[in-house]
């Protein structure tokens, strides 16, 4: 009865007829993350030139990545299509939302695209009101 146990503990876990590398021995291993931390620390402010919708997917693929600020320059898009325009807005509106990141315009022409780790600064409006003579 115990032989067949055995047979279907090899048959479910393998054979056991191969050696395990000496450097496992014990019991765990070492990674060395400096050089991975260097490389993906770095942070690259890139600037982008929005010609076509299909100009987005490169856009997008440098912010999934993480480490990229993107500047798209969004005035040859405009001066050619609005609603292609409206349409690659909403696409980065949408994507650096998913990713948690931040999207903003600023001046006509640009908008800017941080990950998670960054924020745009939004200067709050002041509100003016007109006093009516009446209220004091």
């Amino acid at each position: 009865m115990a032989g067949f146990f055995t047979k279907i503990k090899e048959r479910l876990s393998g054979s056991e007829d191969f050696d395990m590398p000496n450097e496992l021995d014990e019991g765990y291993v070492e990674l060395s993350t400096e050089d991975d931390q260097e490389t993906q620390s770095k942070i690259t402010v890139r600037p982008y030139i929005l010609e076509d919708f299909a100009d987005v997917k490169t856009i997008l693929d440098s912010m999934r990545e993480g480490y990229t600020v993107a500047l798209v320059n969004i005035r040859p898009l405009k001066d050619k299509d609005l609603v292609e325009l409206k349409r690659a807005v909403g696409k980065l509106k949408k994507t650096t939302d998913a990713i948690e990141g931040d999207i903003a315009g600023f001046g006509d022409d640009w908008i800017c695209l941080c990950p998670s780790f960054a924020q745009i600064f939004r200067e709050k409006k002041k509100e003016i009101r007109d006093v009516n003579p009446e209220d004091f």
